[in-house]
């Protein structure tokens, strides 16, 4: 069922059984520290801190009702209890040993789900390296072609099914930005795609062939990278088909979250802006990937894409047409996972009188994105129990690159993102939308007041 023909509070099949979470690149610092912070949680040995589904709270109908339940009691969401965990990986070291040469978590938060990391082992991995130059892990699938190791990921997509005892999957690609790429012809259809990979086309990437074997396996799919993988006409074709729910692209966590808060702030202050300048430093193995220039140019991409549409020039000339942004990556060993962004912000005011804001945020990439693994896996489960399928716009609050529809602009504005996606939930569940107009609390019945 497509999210347009969706009844408001139509039912929803309920959240039984166990949920498997199939990551692609499962040996990373993310998706390790996604994993660790869950087994945390479940053993009530830390908060949740940063994810929306475990803290976050809605409000429902009029401010002076005061309902504000937790999302996770409004909406049946799968428990993190039922959660189970697989994936793949360019590297044979199980997650524990994974988690200790990423060194985003202290060693007594490790030593604490030892058990239960040592316990994951990733799968043989999908890999070439003209699409991820910087990496060369030899845990690799060796099967002939691209539809052999098509074939080989759906085989692993079934046998973790049958070995968990699980009926429900969900894929995320956790795995490295790979080098940029542009849609062709064999990307139009679903029918050009597959002829492709029989094909051996060199243009398809290792996450393309992910993504094709969960939404034939007819698992929702989750892209937090920048790259061509499902935003092309063959996926959503196919995610209409076998009535799975797709969404990415690229997790939003550090500097690209800042902007939007920021830019909107001054957007809707009409404050101008001259020109915007960003630089991170990282060390970790994203970083490394990042110091290859293709790759570094699908992420580019997506970073720079969003002040154009926040800020909206064509509207706004004499504000924002003719602002300068640049935008880098710098590879820096010693920092590791603890990345940090600068901003040189150059803006003005009345008269044009000219001000800056400076923005040094000194982050932890993977402890803001495993909170978004966690809502997006719980989220993307109870699309396809909704009966929801294709794109997911309402969850463009969790990416730097959302997807949507063709002939539609992404929406960037964080705080827009947050109404899109509880309005949604709202719908879900039968309630109604919630505008903010407010003046409706100040009229008479007769004028149309509550």
């Amino acid at each position: 069922m497509k999210a347009g023909n969706l009844k408001k509070g139509a039912a929803i099949t309920p959240a039984k059984g166990k949920l498997g979470i199939l990551i692609a690149g499962i040996g990373g610092a993310v998706s390790t520290t996604f994993m660790a912070g869950v087994e945390l949680v479940r053993r009530g040995l830390a908060e949740p801190v940063g994810s929306l589904t475990q803290l976050g709270t809605i409000r429902l109908g009029k401010r002076f009702e005061k309902r504000s339940p937790k999302i996770s009691e409004f909406v049946p969401l799968a428990g993190l209890d039922d959660l189970v965990f697989g994936g793949w990986d360019i590297y044979e070291a199980n997650c524990y040993e994974a988690a200790l040469y990423a060194r985003v978590l202290r060693r007594d938060h490790l030593d604490g789900v030892k058990d239960f990391l040592s316990s994951i082992s990733p799968m043989k991995a999908v890999f070439d390296r003209r699409f991820v130059k910087n990496l060369d892990g030899a845990h690799v699938k060796e099967a002939p072609g691209l539809r052999g190791k098509l074939e080989e990921i759906k085989a692993d997509i079934a046998e973790f099914k049958a070995r968990n005892g699980v009926e429900r999957c969900v894929m995320i690609w956790c795995g490295s930005t790979e080098v940029h790429l542009k849609p062709g012809e064999i990307h139009q259809s679903i029918e050009a795609l597959r002829q492709a990979v029989d094909a051996n086309d060199p243009t398809i990437p290792p996450s393309m062939l992910y993504a094709l074997a969960a939404l034939e396996s007819g698992l929702p799919f989750i892209n937090g990278a920048p790259n061509l993988t499902i935003d092309i006409p063959a996926m959503l074709e196919l995610a209409e088909i076998v009535k799975a729910p797709i969404t990415g692209k690229d997790f939003k966590t550090g500097q690209t979250l800042m902007k939007t808060i920021l830019a909107p702030g001054l957007k809707s202050r009409l404050l101008g802006l001259e020109g915007w300048y960003s630089t991170n430093i990282l060390g970790n193995r994203d970083g490394l990937v990042l110091d290859d220039a293709e790759s570094f140019k699908t992420k580019e991409e997506s970073k720079l894409s969003v002040l154009e549409y926040l800020l909206q020039p064509h509207l706004y000339p004499t504000l924002y047409k003719n602002y300068y942004h640049k935008v880098t990556i710098n590879y820096y060993p010693p920092r590791g996972d603890n990345k940090e962004g600068w901003d040189c912000i150059d803006i003005f005011g009345w008269l044009g009188y000219p001000m800056q804001i400076k923005v040094d945020f000194q982050c932890r990439d993977s402890i803001l994105a495993a909170p978004l693994i966690l809502d997006l896996v719980l989220f993307m489960d109870l699309a396809q129990r909704a009966g929801m399928s294709g794109i997911q716009e309402w969850l463009s609050f969790y990416f730097k690159s959302p997807m949507v529809k063709e002939g539609l602009y992404p929406e960037h504005d964080l705080s827009i993102q947050s109404m899109k996606l509880k309005n949604t939930l709202r719908y879900l569940m039968g309630e109604e939308q919630i505008t903010h107009f407010g003046l409706d609390y100040y009229m008479s019945e007769e004028e149309g007041g509550a």
